[in-house]
């Protein structure tokens, strides 16, 4: 049995500042080791509870944050930039039975630790088939395409309780509890990695391939920006469409489809902030 852990870093333990999840601070630097335990921590769960591998995919920004010198010896990790689904590449391998999102947080326009939607700002909303999607329910429909469950969330406690809504079966664990964007009641190192390590063993038992997830009627996903220029922007992209002066939305028949135009989309977005302006 192989788990995927797709590993975040925003909702990691003792997060709560920009400068901790950005790569060449001080505080990134000291933030890594904790990132790392808590992703330690839910591979000696699930080998606790009987998985056989584990593989970690790098998440978060330039997907070079784990100390791969203090990894868990039996867990691989795949790390680096530019693959085919982001954040839950390895999904599509047909050896994985199960995913947990380690260090996730809360969507773009919520509250929530350093809440956004693939980019840390400029992002304020995103739906999909009219519903608010987090990072979380975008990459659990992916996962339900290829039919593996989520089994496992960690972060704060709005992504705690965001996950409820697109993975209702999981095991969760809140490792800080929001006060605001930039503030938290955190628990120590110690205390998250036994609470992460036994909701992971306890969760092996959820996992196990399922019918593969199909929307018939496909995905219809709308992004609304703080500017008008990014809207102009990611209306570049064949088949995304303009609807406001803000706002852009595209339709596609399958989750592949529809994360991997998300992604070209926010690349666009990104590319058209300017450093004062937005």
């Amino acid at each position: 049995m192989r788990i995927l852990i797709s590993a975040d870093m925003e909702g990691a333990t003792g997060v709560t500042w920009p400068a901790d999840v950005e790569p060449g601070t001080e505080q990134w630097q000291r933030c890594r080791h904790m990132f790392t335990s808590d992703v330690n921590a839910a591979v000696a769960g699930f080998f606790d509870g009987g998985a056989d591998e584990v593989l970690i995919n790098e998440a978060h920004a330039t997907m070079r944050n784990l100390l791969l010198e203090e990894l868990d010896e039996r867990a691989v990790m795949l790390t680096g930039r530019h693959k085919d689904l982001s954040m839950v590449e390895g999904i599509q391998q047909p050896d994985v039975s199960a995913v947990a999102f380690v260090g996730y947080h809360a969507g773009a326009g919520r509250d929530g630790v350093l809440a956004h939607t693939y980019l840390p700002n400029s992002i304020t909303g995103v739906r999909v088939n009219g519903e608010p999607a987090s990072e979380g329910a975008l990459n659990a429909l992916v996962a339900a395409e290829y039919g593996v469950p989520v089994i496992l969330v960690t972060g704060d406690d709005v992504t705690c309780e965001d996950a409820a809504t697109y993975a209702p079966r999981e095991q969760t664990v809140a490792v800080k509890d929001c006060v605001s964007r930039y503030s938290a009641i955190c628990r120590p190192p110690r205390v998250t990695a036994s609470a992460i390590r036994s909701a992971a063993a306890s969760a092996v038992k959820l996992a196990g391939r399922r019918e593969p997830a199909r929307e018939t009627a496909g995905f219809r996903v709308e992004v609304e920006v703080d500017a008008a220029q990014l809207a102009q922007a990611a209306a570049i992209v064949p088949t995304v469409e303009r609807t406001g002066e803000r706002s852009v939305a595209y339709r596609s028949g399958t989750a592949w489809d529809m994360i991997r135009c998300f992604k070209a989309v926010t690349t666009l977005i990104s590319a058209a902030i300017e450093n004062a302006y937005g």
